[in-house]
């Protein structure tokens, strides 16, 4: 099996393998936020390979209960298109995680990258 073959099931899995690596300090403060995996963005194209779909902590004000949870999306088809193996998928997973979860901390583009991550 290619990588471009991997199914939603096993690309799954590896997202979740990448979120269980991550710091606990990152992931201790997402607080009513959802990790979900799509094939592509809505508008079919290949260049995101992930979005954060929510009102960032530094935004949040009178957020609180009943709330939607947030979203933080990554894209299957794009994020395989980009890697050239299964060790550059799982990096490219890490990385786009840490870039959106970034973003619900309300850490922009340009500080991202600033400190690497962009």
């Amino acid at each position: 099996m290619t990588d471009h073959a991997l199914n939603a099931e096993d690309f799954e899995k590896l997202v979740v393998g990448e979120l269980d690596a991550l710091p606990d300090d990152m992931v201790d403060g997402l607080d009513n936020v959802v990790f979900v995996v799509e094939d592509r963005p809505e508008d079919g194209s290949l260049d995101i390979l992930g979005l954060y779909d929510g009102v960032n902590l530094t935004d949040r004000g009178q957020y609180g209960f009943g709330e939607l949870p947030d979203r933080i999306i990554l894209y299957r088809e794009p994020l395989l298109e980009i890697s050239g193996g299964i060790d550059e998928l799982k990096d490219q997973i890490h990385v786009t995680l840490v870039h959106e979860i970034a973003h619900f901390y309300g850490i922009d583009d340009d500080e991202l990258h600033r400190l690497g991550w962009g």
